[in-house]
């Protein structure tokens, strides 16, 4: 089995644009016909540049091989060009290039992913969702609103979610870390509060940053945040420096969740050892499946728990799913909203959401197929990342109102 042919995607998400501005799909082919899907998680460069960097490594190092070697591509792909490290925009692109080869050899044993990398562990997944607003309602007033927060907390609940996500603590800058100004702490606490009054002991709360905090301004925020028993902390700091990570994770009263932003298990093995507790790999920017099952197995041997995070597109969203449903310290798994909406038109047939948990699919490889006709009707043309953090200094007046990257 060969592979012989690549089409990328760049695909618009519809307003309100719920897991960024555009999903990035690549599609390969074998010589015989097996189709495999793949998404990158990676947005620092405008995205018809990403799919075209995504077609040059398919062509150096995957054109005409066995879409089994995953070992021998990942090592070529990671030292292209004399480089042997994580570079987030390669390993977004080596990410959704591994698990279409996972499609494609999934599809040819006529197996799902999962049973390949070590069998079903899992009958069904527990998810969370963010707390959106309604499609009527000013975003920026929604996030900063600990009343309309715990409303919307209270309506996943009755859906049937664990567990809900929000992120009170205002814009996320190119200048982070930072102290927390006094206000978002106290509104932090209040979305805490609200929340945690609104489902009481029927969901985990989750509190969410992005990288905000020098390890001052995170325990200053921790503690605030404590009283209401918040499952984790996510990414208190930025991830540029594991050393500030454990000086956080070693005296926070919350447990302390990161890897949206990491690469490769050696990124996420640093992360293990500063004391998170529960790491957060993306399939689409981790290093695929392959990379997944070996950052959980080295997870497991520290009793540390994975929660695969996604913002992104279904394709991610399948990929997260094999991974999760194989493996033994699986905690919850990030859905956005029911994974209906936008999401589910994407696909030929939806990811199976049930009463606050996902569902596996038995169907070969990933488990889902695009609908090419919706991805084609959606080209995206613009010049925007996929998401943007604020250019300027973090200013508690003018940036309060925050309504997302």
């Amino acid at each position: 089995m060969k592979l012989a042919e690549f089409t990328g995607f760049v695909v618009g998400n519809p307003p309100p644009s719920l897991g960024g501005r555009y999903f990035l799909f690549v599609k390969i082919q074998t010589a015989c016909g097996i189709t495999g899907w793949g998404e990158i998680y990676a947005g620092s460069f405008a995205p018809h540049l990403v799919i075209a960097l995504a077609e040059d490594v398919y062509g150096r190092y995957l054109d005409g091989q066995d879409p089994h070697h995953i070992e021998r591509f990942m090592r070529r792909a990671l030292g292209s060009g004399f480089s042997q490290r994580p570079d987030p925009t390669m390993m977004g692109i080596i990410s959704a290039l591994e698990m279409a080869c996972w499609d494609i050899i999934g599809k040819a044993a006529g197996q799902p992913c999962y049973q390949l990398l070590g069998g079903q562990v899992q009958d069904q997944l527990r998810t969370y969702t963010y707390l959106y607003p309604d499609d009527t309602e000013d975003a920026g007033q929604f996030y900063a609103d600990p009343i309309r927060a715990g409303e919307q907390a209270a309506k996943a609940v009755a859906d049937g979610f664990t567990a809900v996500k929000f992120d009170p603590a205002g814009q996320y800058t190119v200048y982070d870390g930072r102290m927390p100004d006094l206000e978002a702490i106290s509104r932090s606490a209040a979305f805490c509060r609200e929340v945690r009054s609104a489902v009481g002991d029927k969901a985990d709360i989750l509190f969410g940053t992005h990288g905000q905090f020098t390890a001052a301004g995170a325990l200053r925020m921790a503690q605030a945040i404590a009283p209401y028993d918040p499952l984790w902390f996510e990414e208190p700091c930025p991830p540029d420096n594991v050393e500030v990570l454990g000086q956080i994770a070693s005296r926070s009263p919350v447990p302390i969740s990161t890897g949206e932003r990491l690469c490769g298990l050696v990124e996420f093995a640093a992360a293990m050892q500063a004391g998170a507790a529960i790491l957060q790999p993306n399939l689409g920017r981790a290093g695929g499946l392959l990379e997944g099952r070996k950052i959980a197995s080295m997870a497991a041997m520290r009793h540390q728990l994975i929660a695969p995070h996604l913002y992104c597109g279904p394709i991610v969203a399948a990929a997260n799913i094999q991974l999760a449903t194989a493996i033994p310290n699986f905690l919850i798994l990030e859905s956005i909203k029911k994974m209906d909406g936008f999401h589910a038109e994407l696909l030929v047939e939806p990811l199976h959401w049930e009463s606050g948990y996902i569902l596996p699919s038995k169907k070969p490889g990933l488990g889902v197929e695009i609908n090419e006709e919706v991805a084609l009707a959606h080209a995206y043309e613009g010049q925007n990342l996929h998401l943007e953090m604020g250019q300027n200094p973090y200013d508690h007046i003018r940036d309060r109102y925050f309504p997302g990257g």
